[in-house]
């Protein structure tokens, strides 16, 4: 049984997060029990895409750059990277960009971090993975002497929560995510290739950035929502099932804590893992808002053969509608769109519902909030 440790923190003021993460920290032995002197680490953090602090969408930098000036005080080399989705390479304009939008440049010249501007990406070997026998990865995660994980909590509407394990999958460059989403279009297998690469890139230390987590439809159009909490643990797994229980989600209606279970890497129940700091009951959220496709009772997922479930799934899946009023002509959900199903007709998204795979790319790369989500026939007539 691991530790997860939560401390509140109510707003974003440098002062607060560096105590609430000192406090987090000091609940699993302190910086100094995961860094040695020498070591470059590698601060994953979300930067999905470019988008202000405020709006809930990326790890806030004042909890980065806390985390950075720890790093630098246990004599650590900290190195800000992630790889932000859609169809754009791994440029180093993009990362720039990325960086001073999402407030990281800011983060690294108040702590003295280094922010990544490596985009060289290789296929990694990875023979013990259950989904995939190959990663490709950023080469700083592969130089980096350990991985530090700064998520931020945010409902996902395919993967239910994104939160320390899902934010992984950003070690994989954005061309690349694509094609994973295409190959694994099943939201169970999609979960399998994620817990691979969760394992392959095997963090340290995960801390949660959920002072302002995300509800609804995320990971970029749902809402802010105050919470208030920092989150630490060494497990992701555990860490995982803790942060969903503190925003009254279901641990095992989350595709990747179902296979976290089946592979022994947690035991999905709460009462498993120690917690201190705070209680989930005097910390939790009831009424934090799901993603508009998440259902409760699909924990068939969890009791059903897999063939079963994969064809009820089918069945069940939602899909994208355009609102062209609100559309920009942009065209990043047809360039990001990792089955191809859009295709833009004078200036305006059409998606070919039979080729799409319901994996919202284009819902949470749209930074206009022009695609809603539609009801599968069955679930209108369940849910009216």
């Amino acid at each position: 049984m691991s530790k997860v440790s939560i401390t509140r923190c109510s707003s974003y003021d440098i002062v607060q997060v560096r105590q609430a993460v000192k406090r987090s920290l000091d609940d699993l032995g302190g910086m100094q029990a995961f860094v040695n002197p020498g070591d470059r680490v590698l601060l994953k953090v979300n930067l999905l895409m470019r988008r202000r602090p405020d709006k809930a969408t990326t790890t806030h930098p004042a909890v980065v750059q806390a985390i950075a000036e720890m790093v630098m005080e246990a004599g650590g080399k900290p190195i800000i990277c992630d790889s932000p989705g859609g169809y754009s390479f791994h440029t180093q304009s993009t990362l720039d960009s990325l960086y001073e939008t999402c407030g990281m440049k800011e983060a690294a010249r108040m702590s003295g971090a280094e922010l990544n501007y490596n985009t060289e990406v290789l296929d990694s070997p990875y023979p013990s993975g259950r989904m995939i026998k190959n990663i490709m990865t950023i080469r700083p995660a592969l130089n980096a002497d350990k991985i530090i994980n700064i998520p931020k909590l945010k409902t996902h509407m395919m993967m239910v929560l994104s939160c320390a394990v899902k934010n992984l999958f950003g070690i994989v460059p954005g061309r690349h995510k694509t094609e994973y989403h295409f190959r694994f279009e099943d939201e169970n297998d999609f979960a399998g290739v994620i817990v691979d690469i969760c394992q392959f890139a095997k963090p340290i230390l995960t801390v949660v950035d959920a002072i302002v987590a995300m509800e609804g439809n995320g990971p970029a159009n749902g809402s802010p929502r105050n919470v208030g909490l920092i989150m630490a643990g060494t497990n992701p797994y555990e860490l995982d099932v803790v942060a969903s229980s503190s925003i009254g989600l279901e641990p095992k209606s989350i595709p990747t804590i179902r296979e976290s279970v089946r592979r022994g890497l947690c035991s999905g129940k709460l009462e498993d893992t120690e917690i201190v700091g705070e209680e989930i009951k005097d910390v939790a959220i009831v009424d934090f808002a799901k993603p508009e496709n998440h259902v409760e009772f699909n924990i068939y997922n969890w009791l059903l053969p897999k063939f079963i479930a994969k064809r009820l799934n089918k069945a069940l899946k939602f899909k994208p509608v355009f609102k062209h009023a609100d559309c920009r002509s942009c065209g990043i959900c047809a360039k990001s769109c990792p089955a191809k199903a859009i295709q833009m007709n004078n200036d305006r998204p059409a998606v070919d519902l039979n080729k799409c795979i319901s994996c919202f790319c284009c819902h949470e790369l749209c930074d206009f909030n022009a695609v809603d989500i539609r009801k599968p026939w069955i679930m209108r007539l369940l849910f009216r």
